[in-house]
């Protein structure tokens, strides 16, 4: 029963680190309609400068700062080449999500593991002294769920202002924006620098959990992020009362949980990625068949 426990506390920790990565992939495919692949070197990026600054020695709490800026970095790039640039949307987040592979090997080389004496968030003040009764694995649990609603209250907040109604105008009303005399452009670029600062962080925190980093984490991850939405979002569809981000990160657990039943059912662990993509091949059909149905009964 224990360990049965334990399997379920990991997983949910999981999932509550990666909704992070849901709510970026939230803001840019579903508020922006921005199919952007920047996600999959944004995301490894965070745990890179993640990885390089513990075995150092700075403060763990300062990496998620740190994450957050380089990830909104990565963002604006991507925004610029689009905006500027005049580069379609899917090509600006491949040629950045290309350029950051090689960055991310020349910050972190292809593989970086920390020591179990260096802290981390879940091992460091202030963790320690309010949590320091709990197992290591109830910590991550702890401090996870605490970031993760952090976060979600603060992006809830942001969409109530001005500039946050403006992005979700984008998506939904391009000339509705151009009417108020705002610059879609530069709307689109803010969504881009806050999305990906938000999976920057994620990375930043699966490095944490798991004291490792390497240059392949980031593969599929934008896979896994359209997905948590996907099931979020068709979840609670119904639900008005119940909020965007609440709902990607439900998806996000439940997305977890998924993937762990498959690895506990015997499926092996070297699959995970091939799993990923069945799983979001499946949704993406149930959703289909879902709204042609809805449609037929109209």
């Amino acid at each position: 029963m224990g360990v049965f426990l334990d399997l379920v506390v990991s997983t949910v920790t999981q999932g509550l680190i990666y909704a992070l990565l849901s709510y970026g992939v939230f803001i840019t495919y579903k508020i922006l309609d921005f199919p952007d692949l920047t996600v999959d070197g944004s995301f490894p990026l965070g745990a890179a400068v993640t990885a390089v600054l513990l075995t150092k020695g700075f403060n763990p709490y300062l990496t998620l700062a740190v994450a957050l800026l380089v990830g909104a970095l990565t963002g604006l790039i991507t925004g610029l080449i689009h905006v500027k640039l005049g580069v379609r949307d899917l090509l600006a987040g491949i040629i950045t999500m290309t350029a950051l592979f090689s960055i991310n090997l020349q910050i972190a080389g292809s593989n970086l593991i920390i020591e179990r004496t260096v802290n981390t968030i879940f091992s460091a003040e202030p963790a320690m002294a309010l949590f320091g009764n709990l197992s290591l694995i109830y910590r991550k649990l702890i401090v996870s769920l605490f970031l993760t609603i952090l976060f979600k209250i603060i992006l809830d907040l942001y969409f109530k202002t001005k500039s946050g109604l403006l992005l979700r105008a984008v998506g939904d009303n391009n000339t509705l924006v151009t009417s108020l005399a705002k610059d879609k452009g530069k709307v689109k670029i803010i969504g881009l620098v806050i999305s990906n600062a938000l999976v920057a962080l994620s990375g930043c925190i699966v490095c944490h959990e798991q004291r490792a980093f390497s240059s392949t984490m980031g593969t599929g991850q934008v896979v896994f992020g359209l997905a948590t939405v996907i099931i979020g979002t068709t979840l609670f569809k119904k639900l008005n009362f119940v909020k965007g981000t609440t709902a990607v990160m439900i998806g996000s657990i439940l997305y977890k949980v998924s993937i762990q039943i498959a690895i506990s059912l015997g499926l092996p662990a070297n699959l995970l990625k091939f799993i990923t993509a069945a799983l979001f091949l499946a949704i993406l059909v149930l959703g289909k068949l879902q709204k042609g149905g809805v449609k037929k009964n109209a």
